[in-house]
């Protein structure tokens, strides 16, 4: 079960940094998973402590570290402090579309859309050919949608970036609309409360989602291999009712990773499970391995400790099941159907 309440992401965090302590090797991702459920528990002075922290070790991504500082700090009365971090992180000019779409919403979500959208574009520029293949990563679509949204806001024309991230955008409803400000007037009755109501909560949904696009650390769904899965039922023949057999495993990956893409969830990925990694998990919970609850937590910890490999895959790539046969061709023949 995911987090809900402030003291389901409190415990989260404490989980995780539990975690960073027996596995000093995946400190990084485990520390900065921490913090974000830390944000959302509203104890962001520890956030920052921990971004501190990071920045202090010599982190792989720091300039991704400090967006998230940055965008942290402007929540609870940092202003000054976040704009100059923000600052530097354009100067720094990053390879990697995340720092740049946190600092630009970031900007956004105080109503600095002109520098949002010059932050958006910077990054564009760099990182994206208008004349990109379709496949681009989910980073880079997330970034162009995020552009084509403020720009939208600020009545500008459409670009050639603007016209790529139509033509990525897959859903039913085109960017025009989803992203038209006319339709915030649209809503709720004359009433001029319920209208700044309905806007309000309209707001709530929107930072939550930008909150799953911004973190880089997707929803996991656990693959066993097959020899892991025959040794895991061996030792630990209760989890039978999870996993009957290996062909319903592979099957179950798919469906419920579909069933999390139509529901609107981003960010999706697979992590592989092995039994040995299972069973310290299990050990570091003092809990049994046979004990079904502990499979989602295993998913997210192999995840932030950053083993999951992104879903779908990317057109012409292998499929995740390891079959050696495209995506296209094995587990996403009737994806398109």
């Amino acid at each position: 079960m995911r987090p809900d309440t402030p003291a389901d992401h409190t415990t989260e965090a404490e989980r995780l940094l539990r975690t960073a302590g027996q596995y000093p090797e995946d400190r990084e991702p485990l520390l900065l998973r921490a913090a974000a459920h830390l944000e959302l528990a509203g104890h962001r002075e520890r956030a920052t402590s921990l971004y501190d922290s990071l920045l202090a070790s010599s982190p792989a991504a720091p300039l991704l570290i400090r967006a998230l500082k940055a965008a942290n700090l402007w929540e609870y009365g940092h202003e000054a402090e976040a704009r100059a971090i923000i600052d530097g992180v354009r100067r720094a000019r990053p390879t990697e579309p995340e720092p740049w779409e946190i600092v630009a919403e970031t900007l956004e979500s105080h109503d600095e859309l002109e520098a949002s959208e010059a932050t958006f574009t910077e990054a564009a520029t760099l990182l994206v050919a208008p004349t990109s293949a379709e496949d681009l990563s989910y980073a880079l679509q997330s970034l162009l949608t995020g552009r084509h949204r403020v720009r939208r806001l600020l009545a500008l024309p459409h670009d050639d970036h603007d016209t790529l991230a139509d033509r990525l955008h897959a859903g039913d409803v085109s960017l025009d609309e989803l992203h038209d400000p006319k339709r915030l007037w649209s809503l709720g009755s004359s009433d001029p409360a319920e209208l700044q109501a309905e806007i309000t909560r309209l707001r709530s949904e929107l930072g939550s989602y930008r909150t799953a696009l911004s973190r880089p650390f997707p929803v996991a769904v656990l693959h066993w291999p097959e020899a892991e899965l025959d040794e895991l039922l061996a030792a630990y023949p209760e989890l039978e009712a999870e996993y009957p057999t290996y062909r319903a495993h592979l099957t179950d990956i798919e469906a419920s990773l579909r069933e999390l893409a139509q529901s609107g969830t981003p960010n999706l990925g697979i992590v592989p499970a092995t039994v040995p990694s299972y069973e310290a998990f299990a050990a570091s919970e003092s809990s049994s391995p046979a004990n079904a609850d502990l499979l989602p937590q295993y998913a997210t910890t192999l995840a932030a400790r950053g083993h999951a490999t992104p879903w779908p895959p990317a057109r012409g790539a292998e499929c995740w099941c390891g079959s050696g046969r495209t995506y296209g061709g094995c587990h996403g023949s009737d994806a398109r159907e």
